[in-house]
């Protein structure tokens, strides 16, 4: 069972969220753990979340955020939900700030 949200700890802003915190469904279930913030820090754009899941990496747009804490994050919706990094940009907006951080997410690793 997923810690209680006055668990996590306070709010953070993106910029200061840590990579290997867990992440949580509104369930309360474990997605998995943030891999990466995708942020674009010079024109303070959040954009998302790579979160590391049992069944491979998510992305969990900003939208799907729907808290960032201490001690780790919640989203909207259940890791099956969450898209795969793939080649195609979200669905969305598509500034030149996303583009560059989806080509970091799909780049060979």
């Amino acid at each position: 069972m997923a810690e209680k949200a006055e668990d996590l700890g306070e709010p953070v802003a993106y910029l200061v969220l840590r990579e290997g915190v867990p992440v949580y469904a509104p369930s309360g279930d474990t997605v998995g753990t943030v891999e990466h913030v995708v942020a674009d820090e010079r024109e303070d754009v959040f954009h998302g979340l790579l979160i590391k899941t049992a069944d491979g990496h998510r992305f969990a747009t900003g939208e799907q955020v729907a808290g960032l804490y201490e001690n780790g994050a919640i989203v909207t919706e259940p890791a099956e939900s969450l898209a795969r990094p793939s080649a195609d940009l979200p669905q969305g907006r598509h500034d030149s700030g996303l583009k560059r951080a989806w080509d970091w997410l799909v780049q060979p690793r």
